[in-house]
């Protein structure tokens, strides 16, 4: 029985640990960032540097991390490494750990309420969305970089990154009201072009679910 007893005890501290790994990836606010960045679509080294304001070297670094706890993998092209998530359940986790942050730490709360517009966008449900989509009475378009719509976009979204938005406003239809989401609820990237385009008079809202929520909830993306 004692040799049962610490055998179970030996178990125990071991899956933990291995469990630790998995913490000790995630502890980092960088290593999060990079995460959200790579459920969002495959990236290069060099290109999450240059969105996240680090060098190379530190970016890699913290890839590293997450390699080793196997939440994202790599593939080298030439001279460059490409990383992308390891497996879609890590990207249910993610959906998972952002809506408990959401609902548990008001702290996250009051940051995101103090970063979005003075003026109150209604959104719109993804039900609505797929609805509306089907009967031609909405224009969806997604402002994410182009990269990113490459690799998973909304069916029947149309590209337009917000960096473009000013230039090409002109090709956004103004027949019917149009539609904009980005990377989720914690982006702002869709409000700004909310705004930007009922400044010209475009009849337009809001989707607060970006394609990672869009899959969580059981939806296909469409790819590029």
């Amino acid at each position: 029985m004692q040799d049962r007893s610490e055998a179970l005890g030996q178990f125990k501290e071991k899956l933990y640990e291995q469990f630790g790994v998995l913490g000790r990836a995630i502890s980092s606010p960088r290593r999060l960032e990079l995460l959200d960045l790579l459920c969002q679509g495959e990236r290069s080294v060099e290109h999450l540097a240059d969105e996240m304001g680090l060098t190379s070297a530190n970016v890699s670094q913290h890839l590293r991390v997450l390699k080793e706890a196997r939440l994202v993998e790599a593939t080298k092209d030439g001279l460059y490494m490409y990383y992308h998530i390891a497996d879609p359940a890590v990207v249910s986790f993610w959906v998972g750990f952002r809506q408990l942050a959401m609902s548990r730490l008001a702290e996250v709360r009051e940051l995101l309420r103090s970063f979005q517009s003075d003026e109150e966008f209604e959104a719109i449900d993804p039900t609505e969305v797929q609805q509306r989509l089907a009967e031609g009475s909405i224009y969806l378009l997604d402002v994410r970089p182009e990269t990113e719509y490459r690799c998973g976009h909304l069916p029947g979204a149309a590209s337009l990154p917000l960096a473009d938005l000013n230039d090409k406003l002109g090709e956004v239809p103004t027949d019917r009201e149009v539609v904009v989401y980005c990377r989720g609820p914690f982006c702002i990237m869709a409000d700004e072009a909310v705004r930007a385009m009922r400044e010209r008079g475009i009849k337009a809202r809001s989707l607060k679910e970006g394609p990672m929520e869009w899959r969580a909830l059981g939806m296909d993306l469409e790819t590029n």
